[in-house]
C-alpha cells in the first residue's frame, strides 16, 4: 500500500485546531479570577473555613434552633413488642415485611415476645436470586456484552437488599420458622464476605452459560448446567446460613412467657398460624414519585426475587392520597411496610428525620434548592431503606403533624429503637407504602387493573432497599 504523507504545516495547523477545540469549555484564566472572587479569605470566611476543615459538616450545620424538646406522643398508635436489629446487613426489606406479620401475630396471641426467623427466609431469597441471575444470562445469551441488559446483569448478579414484593415471592413459596428454629450466624447478620464470594462466582458461571450458547447447546442442556451450579451456591449459603429446617417443634407461651403447648411444624404449617398467607393477593404497593404520572401503574423488570415471582408493580399516587391510606391503616391498629430516603436530615442520635435538623444553607452560604421531582431527576434521592409505620399524631382538624417507624437497627439506635418524622419531612422523601387492600379506595384498586407501564432494571428510583 501506497503511504500518503501530509505536509507538515497541514499537520500543524490541524493540530492547533484540535487543541483549540479541546479548550472550548474549560476553565480559562479570566474565568478563574471571577471564580476565586466568590473566597475572600475574609475572618468569617478564614474561620468557617478553619471550622470545617476540622470538623463534621453535620455537626456544624446542627440547628440549634430546632433541639428543643422531642414530643413523642402519638394520638394513633400500634403497640410492638421488641425492636429487631439487622445489624451489617441490607435485609431491612425482609425485617420491614416479617416485623408487619409480626405485629398481627403479637395481637391475635398475646405473646410476651415473638420473632420470625429472618435468617430462613434470607437463605431462600439468596438461592431464588442466584436462579434468577443465571437463567436471565440464559435468556439473554443470544444478546452481546454491551447489551443494557446483559450489563445490568452481570452488574448485579446478587443483593441482600430488596423490597416487599420480595417478601411475599419468598413467604409465598417457603413458608416461615421462628427464630429459635433458625437462629442467625455471623454471615447473616454481616453479609458483605459471603455476597462477594458467591456474586464471583455466580459471574465466572455466567460466562460459561454463555460459553454454552454460543456453542449452540440447548435449553435443556443450560438448565442441567445451572442446576449444577446452583448445588454450589446452595452449599455456599448452607456453610454460611446453615441448612433451612424442613419441619421443627415450637413451644407456644403464653403472656407471662409459660409453656403452653408444643406443637409440631413445617415452615408452611407456620405460616398458616403464625403469618400471613395472603401477602401476595391482600397487599397493595404504592408509590409518591412526581418525576412520572401520577394515578398510573408501573412495573419493574427484574425487580422480583424469585425468577417464576411477580416483578414489583405498582400505583403512583400524590402524597395526600397515601397519607389518608395509611391513617386509616393505623387506626385499624395494623402496621405496613414504609420505605424512605433515610439518610437525609436524620438526627440519629435523636431519631429524628426533620428537614430543619440542619442548616447547611447558612453554613455554606447558598441555597439547596431543588424539589422532590427534580431530586428524583437528578439521582440525588431515592428509597434506600424500608421500616414499619406505626404510629401517626393528628391535629384536631385530623391533619398529620407526625410520625414514628418501628426500625430493625436495634433497640439503643434513634428513639428507643424508632425512628420520629415531622410531616413535612414525610412529603419531601417518603417515597413506597405498602397497604392492606381494605384500606384502598375501590378507584385506586381500579387502577391495579391497568397493563403497568414496564421500566427497566436500571431505572434510578429502583434500588433495592437495604
Amino acid at each position: 500500500m501506497k503511504r500518503q504523507f501530509i505536509p507538515l504545516i497541514l499537520l500543524a495547523t490541524a493540530l492547533t485546531a484540535q487543541a483549540q477545540d479541546l479548550k472550548e469549555g474549560g476553565i480559562t484564566p479570566d474565568m478563574l479570577k471571577q471564580i476565586s472572587q466568590s473566597y475572600q479569605g475574609t475572618p468569617a470566611d478564614r474561620a468557617l473555613r478553619n471550622a470545617i476543615g476540622n470538623n463534621s459538616i453535620r455537626a456544624l450545620a446542627l440547628n440549634q434552633d430546632n433541639l428543643k424538646e422531642m414530643d413523642t406522643h402519638f394520638s394513633v398508635r400500634v403497640n410492638s413488642k421488641g425492636i429487631t436489629d439487622q445489624q451489617s446487613s441490607g435485609r431491612c426489606w425482609l425485617f420491614t415485611g416479617l416485623n408487619v406479620m409480626r405485629a398481627k401475630t403479637l395481637a391475635r396471641y398475646g405473646f410476651r415476645s415473638f420473632e420470625f426467623s429472618e435468617i430462613y427466609p434470607f437463605f431462600w431469597d439468596q438461592l431464588e436470586k442466584a436462579n434468577l441471575f443465571l437463567q436471565g444470562i440464559i435468556d439473554t445469551r443470544g444478546r452481546g456484552m454491551e447489551d443494557e441488559t446483559v450489563q445490568w446483569l452481570f452488574k448485579h448478579p446478587l443483593s441482600d437488599g430488596g423490597t416487599f414484593t420480595g417478601v411475599a415471592d419468598i413467604v409465598g413459596k417457603y413458608g416461615l420458622v421462628p427464630k429459635e428454629a433458625m437462629p442467625e450466624t455471623y454471615s447473616s447478620n454481616n453479609t458483605s464476605q459471603m455476597a462477594e464470594l458467591i456474586s464471583l462466582k455466580l459471574k465466572e458461571y455466567a460466562l460459561r452459560l454463555r460459553e454454552m450458547g454460543a456453542e449452540g447447546k440447548g435449553d435443556k442442556a443450560l438448565v442441567e448446567e445451572k442446576t449444577r451450579m446452583l448445588g454450589t451456591v446452595y452449599r455456599m449459603l448452607a456453610l454460611n446460613l446453615g441448612v433451612p429446617p424442613t419441619e421443627f417443634d415450637y413451644v407456644r407461651r403464653d403472656a407471662q412467657g409459660n409453656p403452653v403447648e408444643t406443637e409440631h411444624h413445617t415452615p408452611m404449617t407456620f405460616l398458616e398460624k403464625y403469618g400471613d398467607p395472603q401477602l401476595l393477593t391482600h397487599y397493595v404497593m404504592l408509590m409518591n414519585d412526581p418525576s412520572r404520572p401520577y394515578y398510573k401503574t408501573y412495573e419493574i423488570d427484574y425487580d422480583r426475587h424469585r425468577y417464576d415471582g411477580r416483578n414489583w408493580t405498582y400505583v403512583n399516587l400524590p402524597i395526600e392520597d397515601i397519607k389518608q391510606m395509611a391513617i386509616a391503616s393505623l387506626k385499624d391498629s395494623t402496621m405496613m411496610y414504609f420505605s424512605c430516603d433515610v439518610g437525609k436530615f436524620l438526627n440519629s442520635k435523636r431519631g429524628l428525620l426533620d428537614v430543619n435538623n440542619y442548616d447547611y444553607e447558612s453554613l455554606m452560604g447558598t441555597t439547596f434548592g431543588m424539589d422532590k421531582k427534580e431530586r428524583i431527576q437528578t439521582f440525588s434521592s431515592g428509597s434506600s431503606h424500608a421500616m414499619t409505620l406505626m404510629a401517626v399524631d393528628l391535629d384536631a382538624e385530623g391533619r398529620p403533624t407526625k410520625w414514628m417507624v418501628e426500625n430493625s437497627w436495634g433497640a439503643s439506635s434513634g428513639y428507643q429503637g424508632h425512628l420520629i418524622m415531622t410531616d413535612e419531612w414525610f412529603d419531601e422523601y417518603m417515597f413506597r407504602l405498602v397497604v392492606e387492600t381494605k384500606y384502598v379506595p375501590a378507584d385506586v384498586m381500579k387502577l391495579f387493573e391497568q397493563k403497568p407501564e414496564r421500566l427497566p432494571a436500571w431505572d434510578p428510583m429502583f434500588a433495592p432497599e437495604e
